[in-house]
């Protein structure tokens, strides 16, 4: 049986086979196929010497498009910082939030379904901590270009981007921040909400601000990694400077608060203290009141935008009566041993002139016609002064001259014509004791500077310089120029300091520490009228006496009240940014510790910031 059936399948298995004959392939057929070829061959010859001949330029702009990767530089500006390194200025990047809701789409989505708004608003509404029904009202039936928020920071775009919500794009740009609030409004200035500079630092030194930014470009493989060579030298190199400010966060906090403190409390229109290194004049606080926080500087009068303390004139009265003395010594019109006499009242030119108090002195010494202020005194002073060589010094003083200065809109002071001058007794008998011209407190300041300095003209600024780490760039050169006799300059501060020793600022004694100073109450005049009642009240100081390195001076303008006096509004001021420099600066007591109570030390050991 198994034999037999193995035959018969061999059997099927012949009858099955199909033997089919061979013919000969017709000789066209394969020039056809041939031909066919031949033509493609051709065809992708041509067609690969079109695109490497004739289009080689454009596809390999079209290439370098695809693969090449731009950042744009978003237009940052540089930071401002204090003496100490504290932000006072800063860029930081911020986002807006833009919905295109034609485009809605959730990650592993089909790609073809487009999100309603009330879905994605449910996703936005935690981290933007917005209602859903906000956002989908903001978004309406608007299908693209829709803004949502403004000021996103880099934490929450962060939280929105790994959402992976098509339709939704977060702009980058740069929002400018001032961590200090009001404290250096007055100087650093702003930035309005398109960006453009609005005084202070921010305006005179806007391009010197400006980041040396650049546009990044890259290739980028087929994945999107970036490719080694395309990259150039300094491209990852950022512009790390910053401006440094001359100013010290703590002191400036300081006198804010006793500048506004006194102003209110005396109902005054405005004040300013300024703290100066007479050495290279470095302003270490410029401190007025009022002011305005440049973070929401639109809540504030733009009247408050100008620093007045470098910008408005006043008659400076009886601060300058050191300096109008170191004048006369230094023409040897008076000796530092020479005395006046002190009648109480003058008659000039048909001008009546009275001390402040009405008070005849008699024959006294100049370190005495400071401590008791008198007027009479100084015009018999200075009366030994020819009145050209008198207006001469002024102008050499550069009372009427542009000071040179890095604060912005810093203006000259005003002095009468020098032939009205000399042809008018009255003008160099009122300019004795610092009346009939005018100045900003910052030349007053520098010229107080030039007697605590052995007679240097320095120039008050308040930036040091761009600088990353300890090197850097200035951005301002102080010029100190010699206009006095070291000797003159000595005399003067002996008498100044009898004035706090003896006269009427014993309100900045301190302890075991020398200090000269003068008080200044000087009538105020508008348009060339003194107004009854209006005055500015003032207050100089330099320490240590024995060797200055610093000058004070406080100013108050217009306070209210019948005892407003420089004494009364401006030393208190005064004595609480004094203490505050002995402390912060570490000034060691003078070698000659003057004669005061011990009470004065617990006083000097509260000092707080």
């Amino acid at each position: 049986m198994p034999a037999s059936r193995n035959n018969r399948s061999r059997r099927s298995r012949r009858k099955r086979l199909v033997v089919v004959p061979l013919e000969p392939i017709p000789p066209f057929r394969l020039r056809l196929v041939f031909g066919i070829i031949c033509l493609g061959l051709i065809g992708l010859t041509g067609r690969a010497t079109w695109l490497q001949v004739f289009q080689a330029k454009e596809l390999e702009s079209r290439a370098r498009a695809f693969q090449t990767h731009r950042i744009q530089p978003l237009g940052t500006r540089r930071s401002i910082v204090d003496r100490r390194g504290r932000l006072v200025a800063f860029d930081e990047e911020r986002f807006r939030l833009w919905a295109h809701p034609r485009y809605f789409n959730f990650p592993g989505d089909e790609t073809r379904l487009i999100r309603s708004p009330d879905d994605v608003a449910r996703k936005l509404s935690g981290p933007l901590s917005m209602p859903v029904s906000e956002l989908v009202s903001l978004m309406g039936d608007r299908i693209s270009g829709v803004k949502l928020a403004e000021g996103v920071d880099s934490e929450i775009a962060s939280e929105i981007k790994k959402l992976g919500i098509s339709g939704i794009d977060l702009e980058p740009y740069p929002q400018r921040f001032y961590p200090q609030g009001d404290l250096f409004a007055n100087v650093v200035g702003f930035l309005n909400q398109d960006r453009i500079p609005q005084g202070g630092l921010e305006l005179s030194l806007n391009k010197k601000l400006l980041r040396q930014e650049q546009t990044l470009t890259f290739r980028r493989g087929a994945d999107g990694t970036p490719l080694p060579d395309g990259f150039k030298p300094g491209t990852f190199v950022g512009d790390n400077l910053r401006l440094h400010l001359t100013l010290d966060a703590r002191l400036q906090e300081l006198a804010v608060e006793a500048v506004a403190s006194q102003v209110h409390e005396w109902k005054a229109k405005k004040g300013v203290a300024i703290v100066m290194d007479v050495t290279n004049g470095e302003i270490l606080a410029l401190a007025s009141t009022p002011t305005y926080d440049p973070n929401s500087y639109w809540n504030y009068s733009p009247a408050l935008f100008r620093e007045w303390s470098v910008q408005d004139l006043f008659e400076p009265g009886s601060t300058f009566k050191p300096i109008n003395l170191a004048l006369a010594l230094q023409e040897g019109a008076i000796q530092s041993d020479g005395t006046v006499n002190d009648t109480g009242k003058l008659n000039i030119g048909g001008w009546s002139i009275y001390n402040h108090d009405s008070r005849a002195n008699g024959v006294i010494n100049y370190a005495k016609v400071l401590q008791v202020s008198s007027n009479v005194g100084m015009v018999n002073a200075m009366s030994k002064l020819e009145p050209s060589l008198f207006w001469d010094w002024l102008h050499r003083l550069e009372i009427d001259v542009q000071p040179d200065t890095d604060l912005p809109g810093a203006v000259a002071g005003h002095l009468k014509k020098k032939d009205h001058f000399i042809n008018h007794p009255i003008e160099p008998a009122t300019a004795s004791f610092g009346q009939g011209f005018s100045l900003t407190p910052l030349k007053l300041l520098q010229l107080h500077a030039l007697i605590a300095n052995d007679g240097y003209l320095v120039s008050p600024h308040i930036t040091k310089g761009l600088r990353e780490g300890e090197g850097g760039i200035s951005s301002f050169s102080a010029s100190r120029r010699q206009i006095l006799r070291p000797e003159v300059t000595r005399v003067v501060r002996s008498w100044m300091e009898s004035v706090v020793d003896k006269g009427s600022g014993m309100g900045v004694k301190t302890f075991g520490y020398r200090i000269g100073g003068k008080t200044g109450t000087a009538q105020k005049a508008v348009n060339g009228q003194y107004q009854p009642g209006a005055k500015t009240c003032s207050f100089v100081a330099n320490l240590p006496a024995d060797k200055p390195r610093y000058v004070v001076l406080v100013v108050i303008d217009e306070p209210q009240g019948g005892n407003a006096y420089g004494s009364t509004v401006a030393v208190p001021v005064a004595k609480k940014i004094i203490d505050a420099i002995l402390v912060l600066e570490k000034i060691p007591p003078s070698s000659e510790e003057t004669n005061l109570q011990p009470a004065k030390r617990q006083e000097f050991t509260k000092v707080s910031f």
